[in-house]
């Protein structure tokens, strides 16, 4: 199969599937290890906030939110560094959504293009 039939990820050597079945997986994969390598936090302080995502009573059974579990652990994780609290996280996340839905199709979405950006700017300068 193509990387075009994975949704554009590539495939690793020897594998018939991407080890990721979104972009946005990767990312925060790819975040959790520059963060650990950065040194906010060590790896068994990751181990145990992604193991108490994945038993939480709500998570999915067959594994299939496994990455929504990975990208809460690494939210905790950061609130409780203080690197990134859940309504900054919120806030940011909410922003690029609206960028997302003003950006014309088949242009490349940027924090810029929230209408709000202004507001944005101003709460966090206050």
């Amino acid at each position: 199969m193509s990387a075009r039939e994975h949704g554009g990820l590539p495939l690793a050597p020897g594998m018939d599937e991407p080890a990721f079945s979104e972009p946005w997986q990767a990312q925060a994969f790819a975040m959790t290890v520059s963060l650990h390598q950065a040194g906010l936090f060590s790896w068994g302080e990751w181990a145990e906030a992604l193991s108490a995502e994945v038993k939480r009573p709500d998570a999915a059974a067959d594994g299939h939110d496994y990455y929504e579990r990975w990208l809460a652990a690494l939210e905790k994780l950061l609130a409780a560094k203080g690197a990134a609290l859940p309504a900054d996280v919120d806030t940011l996340a909410a922003a690029w959504q609206r960028a997302a839905h003003a950006t014309p199709h088949g242009k490349p979405i940027l924090l810029e293009n929230d209408p709000d950006a202004g507001l944005l700017e101003k709460r966090h300068s206050l």
